[in-house]
């Protein structure tokens, strides 16, 4: 695997894993457009990894509330402020992990990634961003975030596993209707793609983990590297932004994005 094609695919994935406009759709479009090779499985676990630790480490004021509230989980004791948080966080992974299983051991994800697929969804599911930012309520903070509203998110969650949909946008969208204001559904968002991001990275780390070749490590490592750095600047714009401006920008740019593919796809 090239230099440059190492760097892009982890620049991409970095830069597009949080930001609402679809890292998948981009990674499968690489190869698409740029006449590159699927980069790996290792290489997937490798961003996923680096963009893992960009997350927990932007978030990291949150960070303890999350392990205490784990803590008390194992303990029984639900009732405390940061084990219902916990608790929130594994029902709201529970519906991405089991659409992902199935997807993965069926192999019918393999069908979905096509420039259609892609064109469509990044088209369609700018528009409902759209839709659901200008009409969301900004009434909730995530000291509201029930369980019922965690099941709820983590559905639209699950539907990001069409490529092209965008995890976090269509997760900031589900928190949006549910009348989330907009920098606090970005927060949950980013909060429950923890969750979401190791239960993939482990479910891809079990495929390579016979894998030892040293230039693949060295590949991954690198990687992860470049995808952490990317992923932590895409979490810094993007936080700052929302206090300025709404999710229009990224809805512009799915839309434009999406016609384009769409003519590909049909021209």
């Amino acid at each position: 695997m090239s230099l440059f094609h190492l760097f892009l695919v982890a620049i991409i994935q970095g830069l597009t894993e949080f930001l609402p406009v679809s890292s998948s759709g981009h990674l499968v479009l690489l190869p698409h457009l740029a006449g590159f090779k699927d980069q790996g499985l290792a290489i997937d676990v490798a961003v996923h990894v680096g963009t893992l630790f960009a997350v927990m480490i932007f978030f990291r004021a949150d960070m303890p509330m999350i392990w205490r509230g784990c803590l008390d989980l194992l303990r029984m004791r639900m009732q405390t402020r940061d084990g219902r948080f916990a608790l929130a966080l594994g029902i709201a992974t529970i519906p991405v992990v089991v659409a992902g299983l199935v997807l993965h051991v069926t192999g019918a994800s393999d069908a979905l990634r096509s420039v259609a697929v892609i064109g469509w969804s990044m088209l369609i599911f700018g528009l409902v961003l759209y839709w659901a930012d200008q009409r969301g309520s900004t009434a909730k903070t995530g000291n509201d975030w029930t369980l019922r509203d965690a099941l709820i998110m983590g559905l639209w969650q699950a539907v990001a596993l069409i490529p092209g949909t965008s995890r976090s946008g269509i997760t900031i969208t589900g928190a949006r209707v549910l009348g989330y204001d907009r920098r606090e559904a970005a927060r949950l968002a980013m909060l429950m793609s923890i969750p979401t991001i190791a239960a993939s990275g482990l479910v891809l780390g079990m495929d390579v983990a016979t894998e030892a070749d040293p230039g693949v490590i060295r590949d991954a490592a690198l990687a992860a590297a470049l995808a952490f750095g990317a992923a932590l600047l895409a979490l810094r714009l993007m936080m700052h932004f929302l206090e300025r401006v709404s999710y229009t920008p990224y809805v512009i740019y799915r839309v434009v994005l999406g016609a384009i593919l769409l003519i590909y796809a049909y021209g």
